[in-house]
């Protein structure tokens, strides 16, 4: 069905609407989100900070602070790159929550902050053996920052990273367990 970007013009940045859906349906084809499925990207243009979240998934709603999208380099400028990232990770995580045999999160805004860390981990790792371009050191440090410095949550890192968990319990339990293997409460 249709991807739609809101708003459609923007007079605050310099973003295309067309260039956001041209990424999005690209995305979600890569990903094997159905073709059927209604997508809406709601861009707070006024918002220079990076907050994404995913607030429905059928029809799939995701709401971006435009600082998500921007090239750090060119304020104010689209970066093709950071919006494949930032819709990357939210897409992989709805074919995570459209998956019945996954589980159900809790919406994101009530998801705690390791176990949505750890599931954006498994969601860029993805990304990567798509061919997206990614900062996995970046994620790593982000993840320990949540999960400890230590050799257990390097290897939960790696788990996550490497392979998909089955479901959300899998995923909660190995961030869970890294957590509590470096005495992070």
């Amino acid at each position: 069905m249709a991807v739609v970007v809101t708003p459609a013009t923007f007079s605050l940045v310099n973003f295309d609407a067309a260039d956001i859906v041209r990424i999005a349906e690209r995305l979600r084809d890569e990903i094997g989100l159905s073709a059927d499925l209604d997508i809406r990207i709601e861009v707070d243009e006024q918002s220079p900070t990076a907050r994404a979240l995913t607030t429905s998934s059928d029809p799939l709603v995701v709401t971006v602070e435009g600082g998500a999208f921007e090239d750090p380099k060119k304020i104010r400028s689209l970066s093709e790159p950071n919006v494949a990232d930032v819709l990357g990770v939210l897409f992989e995580q709805a074919g995570d929550r459209l998956e019945p045999g996954f589980g159900a999160p809790a919406p994101d805004a009530e998801t705690s902050l390791p176990h949505r860390v750890a599931w954006d981990i498994t969601a860029v790792g993805r990304l990567e053996r798509l061919g997206h371009r990614v900062q996995r050191l970046r994620r790593l440090y982000q993840f320990r920052n949540r999960h400890g410095f230590s050799d257990g949550s390097d290897a939960a890192f790696e788990r996550l990273w490497s392979q998909r968990p089955a479901t959300w319990q899998e995923l909660v339990a190995i961030s869970d367990d890294a957590r509590s293997a470096s005495l992070l409460t």
